[in-house]
């Protein structure tokens, strides 16, 4: 058992450099990336810029600089782990106790699901900071879709969501589209040389949100899954984005052992709007509305409250009239505040 993980020798540089170009070229979803990003590996190591890197967090944070300087694909990384990994050469994905520990960490996280609220005016707010699978985190999503069913307004916060699973996006985009199946996205699997479909599903416990204004937040931070979420829904004209124009990771990876303390993640595929033909690998989402991020809920709450307005005609009543004195008396509130 390793004493203190921590230091290296040149040993395991020379170990992790080939183990790492091994599964670069295996997987990553570019092979003529990949060549380049062993080459480029390889010649740093050549010239001894590994060899006064002994502990493992900066050789890690090294390697991901060299790899992501070719690639420029942030979904391209090494960590460092004090522990040792799963003994397994498949994607840890694979590994019950890699699997079983993640789930650990999805559940404390709420499954990425941070907050869901019903604001004045009837307009709801969703808080998404990670998108997880919906295997585990299905139950927690449909519940609260199910608490905003009857909102006349939606406001989805995706400024501090990092990524996820397309199986979640696509739970959480059905609730937003009418029953008529809708194909959101499609991503290739290099390793499968196949593309696969995902459309809106056809039934989804509870009520559907079809055909109510749809406001999306996104800034520098929203990366991967968060983006392509929102440029999903742009796409399909379904929602207004609002806040800052996003990093740009449309590449979907997995995680493989380099070592028993090392981990790489790998691009391993790339989605493709069935909409538009392109993604937002490089490029980012730009938002509808451009406002610094601070302000994105604001700029998009007012403009929520003034869609429940509208939608209630000039002439409401009864409870509708209510709901719009509400919506407007909030408003108005907010404006002197702003």
């Amino acid at each position: 058992m390793d004493t203190n993980p921590g230091v290296i020798d040149t040993t395991t540089h020379t170990e992790v450099v080939r183990t790492l170009s091994e599964r670069l070229r295996a997987y990553h979803v570019y092979p003529d990336i990949a060549e380049e990003i062993c080459k480029h590996l390889q010649k740093h190591h050549d010239d001894g810029d590994y060899a006064d890197l002994t502990e493992g967090e900066l050789f890690a944070l090294a390697l991901t600089l060299h790899l992501q300087e070719v690639s420029h694909d942030e979904h391209l990384w090494v960590r460092w782990h004090p522990e040792p990994l799963p003994d397994d050469d498949r994607p840890l994905r694979h590994n019950p106790e890699w699997v079983a520990e993640r789930l650990q960490e999805a559940r404390l996280d709420n499954y990425g699901l941070y907050k869901v609220e019903r604001l004045q005016g009837n307009v709801g707010y969703l808080d998404i900071r990670y998108f997880h699978r919906p295997v585990w985190g299905g139950d927690t999503a449909v519940a609260a879709m199910n608490f905003l069913a009857n909102v006349n307004a939606l406001i989805i916060d995706l400024r501090r969501c990092t990524g996820g699973y397309p199986g979640m996006t696509t739970l959480i985009g059905s609730y937003l589209f009418g029953e008529e199946s809708v194909h959101l996205d499609s991503i290739y699997w290099r390793e499968e040389d196949v593309t696969q479909q995902y459309w809106t599903l056809p039934y989804v416990p509870g009520k559907r949100l079809g055909d109510i204004p749809v406001f999306v937040l996104i800034s520098k931070v929203t990366f991967s899954a968060g983006e392509g979420f929102a440029y999903d829904l742009r796409s399909r004209q379904r929602a207004t984005l609002v806040g800052e124009e996003t990093d740009g990771g449309a590449h979907p990876g997995a995680s493989y052992r380099l070592h028993p303390h090392f981990e790489v993640f790998i691009p391993v595929g790339r989605a493709i709007n069935p909409a538009t033909g392109a993604n937002w690998e490089g490029s980012g989402v730009t938002p509808d509305v451009s406002v610094p991020q601070e302000r994105a809920f604001t700029v998009a709450y007012n403009m929520a409250l003034q869609s429940v307005i509208a939608g209630l005609g000039e002439s409401p009543s009864g409870a509708s009239k209510a709901l719009a004195e509400e919506a407007r008396a909030t408003l108005r509130r907010r404006r002197r505040w702003c």
